[in-house]
């Protein structure tokens, strides 16, 4: 899961995810929309202890490493022109065990269906949401499922590539645990981050880790903005 460290450290353009893919924003006309907005639902988990001890240090749990699996339910999105709605993205990676210095690896994996361009304003998202420098990113492609029930989450990609399973936590009277007050990376708003705890794998790209009973939470994040 993408934790996080003092955004003054990082200093780099909400850009960066995208060109180190190599994806560009398609070229913007006079009658073209110059705006971009996302409202996304996440199911997401890592591999750290509940809850995320890197939203208030500059290392993981351990401080080696956070293997991470963040699936992202876009309710409503755009960038430009290119409409978004109901696409979804899984994150999958490791952070690395020093949030001062670029990020270990991330693979930003899309649904088959995608066009061209929604591939580059997926990605765009990706790096307005995370600005982050990193050591290493690859986009792949693969069917993803979404789907939650009232404390349960589940997501799976692919053929069994990465799965999640999300429990909510409750009070004694049965009300989710919700953590305010806390901001979600880039994104401009959120609505709580309802804790649960986390079963789930990954495995691509050099990356095979299964964990089970770590942390987990499910968010509604918002942001918007216009395009440069």
């Amino acid at each position: 899961m993408f934790h996080r460290y003092a955004f003054g450290r990082i200093l780099v353009a909400a850009l960066a995810l995208l060109m180190s893919s190599g994806l560009r924003l398609p070229a913007q006309t006079a009658s073209q929309d110059k705006t971009w907005s996302v409202k996304a639902d996440y199911i997401e988990a890592c591999s750290c202890h509940l809850f995320c001890t890197c939203y208030f240090n500059t290392s993981p749990e351990g401080g080696m490493k956070c293997e991470f699996n963040n699936a992202i339910n876009i309710t409503e999105g755009h960038v430009g022109d290119v409409n978004l709605d109901g696409q979804k993205i899984w994150l999958s990676g490791d952070l690395g065990g020093d949030f001062t210095k670029p990020l270990k690896s991330a693979i930003i994996t899309l649904e088959p269906s995608v066009t061209p361009e929604q591939q580059k304003a997926l990605i765009f998202i990706v790096g307005k949401i995370y600005p982050f420098k990193w050591q290493k990113v690859a986009v792949d492609k693969a069917p993803i499922l979404w789907e939650k029930n009232g404390m349960h989450g589940h997501a799976k990609l692919g053929d069994g590539q990465g799965e999640v399973f999300l429990t909510g936590l409750t009070d004694s009277d049965g009300k989710p645990t919700v953590v305010h007050n806390l901001k979600y990376w880039g994104a401009q708003s959120n609505t709580g981050f309802y804790l649960a705890k986390g079963t789930h794998h990954y495995k691509g790209h050099g990356h095979d880790y299964s964990l089970k009973d770590r942390n987990g939470f499910f968010i509604h994040i918002e942001s918007e903005g216009t395009l440069d």
